[in-house]
């Protein structure tokens, strides 16, 4: 009897440093699916944070090759290098110019081939002479906050000190391109709570502090970050500040004029990294014992278990179910690439 051959069909999330180059994105976007190895399901891009997060669908065997050409790509148009002005850096932490590459695997079976597939990304992205280190189960249980601290120029002391090797490709970091962090792991939700006035950073710093896992009131398996962000009509000035405000990061700040609106919001960035436990409407409860919720947002892909309860009177900004719920989006997918 003849056997079926069996199609194992993986997830990637790579993350650009790249939120504000709309051209730039699209080119990436194309790059991953441009060989039609993969199919891109979702593109996220956010100027304040000055990412994209590509969600790349394809099969074990091709999903690798998939991923280094979207990462050539991400290295002809992106630059994380020391030159950068101050503009040009986003409020998300980041070591590369393709940041993270986490090669996802939708249950424990496919948790093999999904760590195979990994290890080849990290090789033929090592060969673009982008040093790959390796985080989670892959990289010993280490994750990426240890590795970005103290951003590029801390890894790269860490790198050249010998404290730290690369797994894969050069031992210095690329000019430009940086480092790239590379996983196998289960689906996380990236998940943004925006806080309504007149709650702000340091509000958001507070609660953040409070509800990620090892805080005061800690969420299992959550990362939470405070992030500044611009308000709705305050203006970016490429190149500099806008009119009347100084540029933070890609926000304004007010100008200190009474009774004016503030120029900047607040937002309490996450990562539910076990979204089977956590859902998301558990997250916009903890942050709303201590402010007021103005919005939230759904960063890429979610199980449709993390959405069951979301409250109806928060608005999830520019959320598509039949992109962004998992099961909805794969179901979409006639056949392998």
């Amino acid at each position: 009897m003849a056997s079926r051959k069996t199609t194992v069909r993986l997830l990637a999330v790579p993350n650009v440093s790249e939120g504000r180059e709309e051209a730039s994105v699209a080119a990436i976007g194309e790059a991953f699916t441009g060989r039609g190895a993969a199919r891109l399901l979702d593109v996220h891009s956010d100027g304040d944070h000055h990412r994209a997060v590509f969600t790349v669908a394809g099969v074990a065997g091709t999903l690798a090759e998939a991923l280094a050409e979207g990462v050539g790509e991400a290295l002809r148009r992106v630059d994380v290098g020391p030159g950068r002005a101050a503009a040009q850096v986003g409020r998300h932490p980041h070591v590369g110019a393709v940041d993270v590459v986490p090669v996802v695997y939708l249950d424990l079976a496919l948790r093999g081939a999904a760590c195979a597939e990994a290890l080849v990304a990290a090789e033929l992205i090592g060969g673009l002479g982008v040093p790959v280190v390796l985080y989670g189960e892959l990289g010993g249980g280490r994750t990426r906050a240890e590795l970005r601290r103290g951003g590029l120029a801390g890894l790269a002391r860490r790198l050249g000190a010998g404290e730290l090797d690369a797994d894969f490709g050069p031992a210095a970091p690329h000019a430009t391109g940086g480092v790239t962090l590379l996983a196998a792991r289960p689906p996380l939700v990236a998940f943004n709570v925006e806080l309504a006035a007149p709650a702000g950073m340091a509000q958001a710093r507070r609660i953040a502090a409070l509800i990620r896992e090892g805080g005061a009131e800690g969420l299992p398996g959550v990362r939470a970050m405070a992030v500044e962000l611009r308000a709705p009509g305050a203006s970016l000035a490429p190149g500099g500040a806008g009119a009347g405000g100084a540029r933070v990061g890609g926000a304004r700040t007010g100008t200190g004029r009474p009774g004016e609106a503030p120029e900047v919001v607040a937002q309490v960035s996450t990562n539910v990294e076990r979204p089977g436990e956590v859902r998301l409407a558990e997250v916009v409860a903890a942050v709303a014992r201590h402010a007021p919720v103005a919005c939230a947002e759904l960063v890429g892909l979610a199980p449709a278990a993390a959405l069951e309860g979301f409250p109806a009177e928060v608005r999830l900004r520019g959320f598509r179910p039949e992109r962004q719920v998992l099961e909805r989006a794969l179901a979409g997918l006639a056949g392998p690439p």
